[in-house]
């Protein structure tokens, strides 16, 4: 018996590869599919089945992609309904993955069709359990997101049944491999582990520890922060089908000259620089929108870009088709060509440039008594603002920044000292402001979690949102 977890970080995604005595089974692939390939040829294996835990909202799968170059056969538990074959299983249905049996546990909760896959050895003992994003390490899948016309309450009704009624009642040493880890936005508070057993997870997860249905509903609905825009384009994508990864790439790879690439951006495509932030920081393109690949750039692209104009790539030198492949993850397909030379080749043709001026938090502490028209801009989440903020802040979240109407407060008077936790996500939110013609703004070194220790910056909390 062969078990492989494959982690993505910057979508906090877990696929599978099973295998023994050559027949493997991939379980919620990503779209780009060689990792999967290349593991079944190490293998000397055939994969012969590619099973969907759910309609992923977080990321388009990669089970089309995979079942034209395998012939594996898709497979999905009861309820699901796509635009491509695909199989039905019915609940407690098995499949035998050579000397393993892999069983349906169809558990609705997160979605209608959501479904756990029980894995048994070759004793035909429960082995591990490949809960998707109906249970997690330390949290459940979130009951909101797009699931027919039921509401979040019903479905956390339905998750509560499929929880105890078919996920605790397995032996305590099974292995439990959900679809995300820490980070991912399909639930409210991941734990800081990537796998667990079925034990751990009844004696700490609040969800399991649950005996009260309509107190388990409460708890699971609410502080349900507002799910990614590109949640519900990608479980479209998923349900319906996409084009293949390489039409995609062969739009998409083509090299621009400064002079072209000018030409497409005055046309109307958005240009996405995915260089390091502190560098896109020193100088970049006008009008460009940073999001480093360093950071959870597929989480933030698909949060942030359009789906429907073309977009045009300032890269680091050699990541052009990396850049493309993340933003294909999340859906985008709509790239249509990449600064050849990157930023370097913008400077030596002479073409303007914008930068972003950063400072030490120091500067801010000595500003702020002196300055009526300082605004400091907190880009952080709700949850991590209400936890803890430079008492003269203004909480606009990152997420929110692509409505125009939420910056209409902010004005060029305004002397704006923009910050996160740690500086990513600011200068993202510095970039889009610079695109609204907002350019008197600094961003501020180290985020919050340097600012925090800067005497001059009070910091408090917003208790009534924690409690």
């Amino acid at each position: 018996m062969f078990v492989k977890q494959l982690y993505t970080n910057c979508l906090s995604e877990a696929a599978y590869f099973i295998e023994s005595d050559g027949v493997a089974a991939v379980i919620d692939p990503l779209r780009d599919i060689d990792v999967y390939l290349e593991l079944a040829k190490e293998r000397n294996a055939t994969i012969q089945y590619i099973f969907e835990t759910h309609f992923h909202a977080d990321f388009v799968s990669g089970h089309l992609e995979l079942a034209a170059a395998t012939g594996a056969k898709i497979i999905y538990g009861p309820n699901a309904v796509t635009s491509f074959e695909s199989y039905k299983a019915k609940d407690n249905e098995t499949f035998a993955i050579g000397a393993l049996t892999l069983q349906v546990l169809h558990t609705p909760g997160h979605t209608l069709e959501s479904s756990c896959y029980l894995l048994k050895d070759e004793q035909q003992q429960p082995y591990a359990l490949f809960t998707g994003d109906t249970l997690f390490v330390g949290d459940v899948g979130r009951p909101d997101l797009f699931s027919g016309n039921l509401t979040k309450e019903e479905l956390a009704a339905h998750l509560f049944d499929s929880l105890n009624n078919k996920i605790k009642t397995l032996p305590d040493q099974v292995i439990v491999y959900p679809a995300h880890g820490p980070g991912s936005a399909c639930g409210k508070n991941l734990g800081p582990n990537t796998f667990s057993t079925i034990g751990e997870q009844k004696a700490t997860n609040y969800a399991l520890l649950a005996t009260d249905k309509e107190a388990f509903i409460q708890e699971v609905t609410s502080g349900l922060s507002t799910p990614p825009s590109y949640f519900p384009i990608n479980a479209k994508i998923n349900q319906e089908g996409y084009d293949a990864l390489s039409a995609i790439l062969e739009k998409a790879m083509k090299p621009l000259s400064p002079a072209e690439f000018k030409a497409k951006a005055k046309a109307g495509a958005v240009i996405v620089d995915t260089r390091n932030a502190v560098v896109f920081g020193e100088g970049f393109v006008p009008g460009s929108i940073s999001i480093g690949l360093e950071g959870r750039f597929a989480e933030w692209a698909g949060s942030l870009l359009p789906f429907d104009q073309e977009i045009i790539l300032v890269t680091p030198l050699g990541k052009e088709e990396e850049t493309v492949v993340r933003l294909a993850r999340v859906g985008f397909d709509n790239v249509v060509g990449y600064l050849e030379g990157s930023y370097e080749a913008w400077v030596a043709a002479g073409e303007g440039i914008d930068m972003i001026i950063t400072v030490e938090p120091d500067e801010l502490a000595m500003d702020l008594p002196h300055d009526p028209n300082l605004v400091i801009l907190d880009v952080r989440k709700p949850i991590e603002f209400a936890d803890g903020h430079i008492k003269a802040a203004i909480n606009l979240p990152l997420n929110e920044m692509t409505d125009p109407g939420k910056m209409s407060d902010l004005e060029e008077h305004h002397n704006l000292y923009v910050h996160c936790q740690g500086g990513y996500r600011s200068i993202i939110a510095c970039s889009l402001l610079k695109r609204e013609g907002i350019h008197n703004l600094r961003n501020v070194e180290g985020g919050f979690a340097k600012m925090k220790d800067e005497k001059g910056l009070e910091v408090v909390q917003e208790k009534t949102v924690l409690n």
